[in-house]
């Protein structure tokens, strides 16, 4: 299957060119999870390609420092908690933004992130490292592991910043969260299920201002989840895939993908 019609061009804060995602009718986002499934096969490749969830630990290496982020795989057999552990799709986004700054396409210093879904914080702790003051977000059982993680891997050497709150998709967030809106969004692994969808663009839409770039990376597990997604994002924010080539070499998998939205 091959990706034509698709029109390539720069979003929001990033310098890169992506495959914005535009639809003359309502088939569009079901054709999108088409081609992906078609294209990347993501149920014959290795799953947890970086991560491994029998482990109490994940070390990644990044930004020059060594990270060492704790995990609860214990966690992991309550129904809905996926963010006690790490997977492939938050490895491949703190991964990606590394790269983007070492490329020149993308500026973190200085710049407000809010991070969503935090989980066990690595992606978050990686753009405090390139310079951003972020705030990581989770439900407020999530946030013991992750102030830890922050506390633990944000101790020398930090050029940005990191603050940990909490953050119920669907609720007004905290004043400081959308005053002054974000430079940044960012989340992986937050799309996996259609009942959260309504509740995360909800919280999406709050959060961004005119100028504010949204990054989500996800896993391939269920194509009627993303095709839900897609189909009512692109209904308030511009949408654009990025391509696996822009993605840090070393940290690419037919497993994840990665979107840019910006509001319309």
């Amino acid at each position: 299957m091959e990706e034509e019609g698709m029109e390539m061009k720069k979003l929001g804060g990033y310098g890169g060119e992506v495959r914005v995602l535009e639809w003359e009718t309502e088939s569009g986002a079901a054709e999108e999870t088409m081609l992906l499934w078609g294209i990347q096969q993501p149920t014959l490749s290795k799953q947890n390609a970086f991560v491994s969830h029998s482990s109490l630990q994940l070390r990644l290496d990044a930004c020059g420092h060594s990270l060492s982020i704790l995990q609860s795989p214990s966690s992991l057999g309550k129904p809905g908690v996926t963010g006690a552990v790490m997977w492939d799709s938050g490895v491949v986004l703190g991964k990606f933004l590394e790269h983007a700054v070492d490329l020149g396409m993308l500026v973190l210093q200085g710049k407000k992130v809010v991070e969503l879904g935090s989980g066990c914080g690595l992606v978050g702790c990686i753009g405090a490292l390139l310079g951003a003051q972020v705030i990581l977000t989770d439900l407020p059982d999530r946030l013991r592991l992750l102030k830890k993680n922050v506390e633990t891997n944000l101790r020398h050497g930090v050029r940005g910043s990191a603050a940990v709150k909490e953050l119920t998709w669907g609720d007004d967030p905290e004043n400081d969260l959308i005053e002054p809106p974000p430079d940044y969004v960012l989340g992986s692994d937050v799309i996996y299920s259609e009942g959260a969808v309504v509740d995360l663009l909800d919280t999406l839409i709050q959060l961004c201002g005119p100028q504010t770039t949204v990054f989500l990376s996800g896993e391939l597990r269920n194509d009627t989840v993303l095709e839900c997604f897609l189909e009512a994002a692109v209904k308030d924010f511009v949408v654009g895939r990025v391509d696996q080539s822009q993605w840090h070499p070393d940290y690419r998998t037919p497993r994840v993908v990665m979107y840019i939205l910006v509001k319309k």
